[in-house]
């Protein structure tokens, strides 16, 4: 049942991708909600289907059955501009290889997607020196990539997926190419800032350091959701993992 609280639905998704002769379900019929303002980790093994479940949350894919609704928008019947115009506003992306452009300023960087959305130059200079300040690198802000730390390009990437406001963020394996103590930095930023922006975090990580922060934990083995768990729930902790 549709609920003003739930910013992303997904119902009877299924996606299946030919490899060769052979067809893949990669999904077999996932149902989820999720609440605003909840940090969410999809957790599950490699193979398992969550990097595919991750892509049809944040419209890098169509599934080949069921629906992904976004604000209640389905998002499957959206054309590209339609699409592109909702990727744009809605939803911030960070990648386990921080995908910012070497070529370009942290600056730049945390500035092009407003560029994208139409604003003025003077207000996203403005805007995008705010969100460096936020992640911590405002004095590092005509920096290039190579200028910067594994965990410093993450807090640029951080601070660009923050550019126009979204409500969702999306976090594809945040921590997966950094030490471990950059990697609880980036988590304890991005739970913070769930919080004070009371914006939903939706991670897909093998990092089981997520399990302190997450409010819940989608489990996903073989295409299918096997469980989710509220953190006070949690049947594994990670004082008991290597």
């Amino acid at each position: 049942m549709a609920s003003d609280s739930h910013i992303v639905r997904v119902t009877g998704v299924r996606k299946s991708f030919k490899m060769g002769k052979l067809s893949v379900e990669a999904l077999k019929g996932i149902d989820l909600q999720i609440e605003r303002g909840q940090y969410i980790s999809i957790m599950g093994p490699s193979g398992s289907g969550k990097s595919t479940l991750f892509n049809m949350i944040g419209g890098l894919d169509k599934p080949s059955e069921g629906k992904v609704f976004i604000d209640e928008v389905d998002i499957s019947q959206l054309d590209a501009y339609e699409l592109a115009w909702l990727r744009c506003r809605k939803i911030g992306y960070i990648f386990q290889t921080f995908n910012i452009i070497q070529v370009m300023t942290a600056l730049e960087n945390v500035t092009l997607p407003m560029v994208f959305a139409g604003m003025g130059n003077d207000e996203a200079v403005d805007k995008g020196m705010a969100l460096l300040k936020l992640v911590g690198l405002e004095e590092r802000f005509q920096h290039k990539p190579f200028e910067l730390s594994g965990g410093q390009q993450q807090r640029v990437a951080i601070a660009r997926a923050l550019a126009n406001d979204p409500a969702i963020i999306l976090a594809d394996e945040p921590t997966g190419n950094l030490d471990l103590s950059t990697g609880e930095e980036i988590i304890a930023l991005l739970k913070r800032l769930s919080q004070d922006r009371n914006v939903t975090v939706i991670s897909a990580t093998h990092d089981i350091k997520m399990l302190n922060v997450s409010d819940k934990v989608v489990w996903i083995r073989d295409g299918r959701v096997d469980k989710i768990e509220d953190r006070a729930e949690l049947s594994i902790s990670v004082g008991q993992v290597a």
